[in-house]
């Protein structure tokens, strides 16, 4: 191939710890700072809020392995908050949004508070849209600031299948991955499968991946090729 066709892409890495290279941009550089200033965070809290696909797992668990913080789930929050902490410096509660138990949560914000200790929520949308009827908790939820991670953008999901085409020794042309990245669902996952299905289309004909493969793959998806 090239130089001329190859792409380049200059977006800085973050420390994988564990899970595939993790490309900052504009569409997620706020909640990266955010994750990365931990401990020295303005608040003893933070909500990280994105859609599905957005990049959430991985800056969760990039900070779970930082801070050793223990990992619940909101729908799961009751009882004793002293037995749901467990002794831990640090807190994640994942999925958060309408239907948790307010009471639960309130008297683990309480016991997170006396522990001295940090917590991370994770959700879709704000804690404002929660439906939150326990006032107190609402004034708790409303001094934590929240950081968003936007859906990938065009230049991030282009990075994106570039690496992964070259974790599989495939070189994809650039005018290829542009075609992709503005008609694939925007989420990592779905960059992910779309991969693998045009690497095990392209080896079934025995030809490169190419424009014309990409839109039978993505008609076969449902999504738009033209």
């Amino acid at each position: 191939m090239t130089t001329g066709r190859q792409l380049a892409f200059d977006l800085p890495h973050r420390e994988a710890l564990g899970r595939e290279d993790f490309l900052v941009s504009d569409s997620n550089n706020a909640a990266v700072a955010a994750i990365d200033a931990w401990p020295d965070w303005p608040h003893a809290g933070l909500v990280l809020v994105g859609p599905e696909g957005s990049g959430k797992s991985h800056l969760v668990e990039v900070w779970r392995q930082r801070s050793g913080a223990r990992r619940l789930v909101a729908g799961s929050v009751s009882g004793d908050p002293q037995v749901l902490i467990a002794g831990a410096n640090a807190v994640i509660v994942e999925d958060c949004g309408p239907g948790l138990n307010e009471t639960a949560m309130f008297h683990l914000l309480n016991r997170v508070e006396q522990a001295g200790a940090d917590i991370l929520f994770t959700a879709r949308t704000e804690p404002r849209s929660w439906r939150i009827g326990l006032s107190d908790l609402v004034s708790r939820l409303s001094r934590i600031p929240v950081v968003k991670l936007d859906p990938p953008d065009d230049l991030l999901l282009q990075a994106v299948m570039m690496k992964l085409f070259a974790d599989r020794q495939v070189t994809v042309e650039a005018s290829v991955l542009r075609y992709l990245a503005m008609r694939v669902e925007r989420s990592f996952a779905a960059v992910r499968d779309m991969v693998v299905r045009l690497d095990r289309a392209a080896i079934e004909a025995k030809r490169p991946v190419s424009r014309s493969l990409a839109a039978r793959i993505l008609s076969e998806t449902g999504e738009k090729p033209d």
